[in-house]
């Protein structure tokens, strides 16, 4: 594992905050049968987590500032350094009592991530990166698949939604990558789909229309445990352009060719 006084205070605000939303997933299932529904509680639940990861790195870091998805940007008096937060990533899945979501943290330091954290409170697993250190999931090192046939891929990928993104670029995408890949899933949370890439579990991913909070953390989990990552177009910095595309060096660079294909 990587003991750093960084990755320390990191893991330490992002346990923090699980239990709170530990608790509150236990109460989602109950409220799926109420008239009203879910969905306040659980904005309340994002929230609630997103401030205690806040102050939690505030403390252990005075003049950081942050990038949120609930409280937006705050300017630090440290401009070298922003956490970027996703206090629930996978708020839908949450919201139907679905197992599959996660709290992400990435560190920026001069314009590149430096350090990043993702928990799945669900599964107990703790996935964590530092630039130059490697990745790891619990107490285990970990590495991209080393597949080098699409055919036996299992694929990654974002769906859009309604009021969301380019529903018929998605479309044409998904043809020309189904026609290759293995297999392919949408599970829902970003920051996992590239946490299972880092470990080897999808062979490959991509999505548009993220923010940087989904995909910090997850950027360097990737690089860190030997794999390549572009925006979804091939560009170098995915964080800015808002979408992402990853695998090993050969998923990778095949995945792009079938997304290239598929705009024309």
């Amino acid at each position: 594992m990587i003991r750093s006084p960084l990755m320390t205070v990191m893991t330490d605000a992002v346990m923090k905050a699980s239990r709170s939303l530990k608790r509150d997933f236990g109460e989602v299932e109950n409220l799926q049968v109420s008239r009203k529904g879910p969905g306040d509680f659980v904005s309340a639940a994002d929230r609630k987590a997103e401030k205690i990861l806040r102050e939690s790195l505030e403390k252990a870091r005075p003049g950081y500032g942050f990038v949120m998805e609930e409280q937006g940007v705050v300017v630090g008096t440290d401009t070298s350094h922003r956490w970027h937060i996703d206090p629930l990533d996978g708020t839908t899945n949450f919201l139907h009592g679905l197992p599959q979501f996660a709290i992400s943290v990435g560190l920026e330091r001069d314009g590149q991530i430096v350090a990043g954290v993702i928990y799945d409170p669900a599964k107990d697993e703790l996935f964590i990166a530092e630039k130059g250190k490697g990745a790891y999931l619990n107490n285990r090192r970990i590495r991209v698949a080393g597949r080098d046939e699409m055919a036996e891929a299992v694929i990654a990928c974002g769906l859009p939604h309604i009021g969301k993104g380019d529903h018929g670029l998605f479309m044409r995408e998904c043809v020309s990558v189904m026609a290759h890949a293995g297999g392919m899933r949408r599970w829902g949370a970003a920051s996992l789909d590239l946490a299972y890439v880092a470990c080897g579990r999808f062979d490959a991913y991509w999505e548009r229309g993220l923010n940087s909070w989904d995909m910090s953390a997850g950027i360097l989990m990737v690089r860190e445990a030997g794999g390549f990552v572009s925006d979804a177009d091939g560009g170098p910095n995915p964080m800015a352009t808002g979408s992402i595309s990853c695998g090993n060096e050969y998923m990778h660079r095949e995945l792009l060719k079938l997304l290239k294909k598929a705009k024309g």
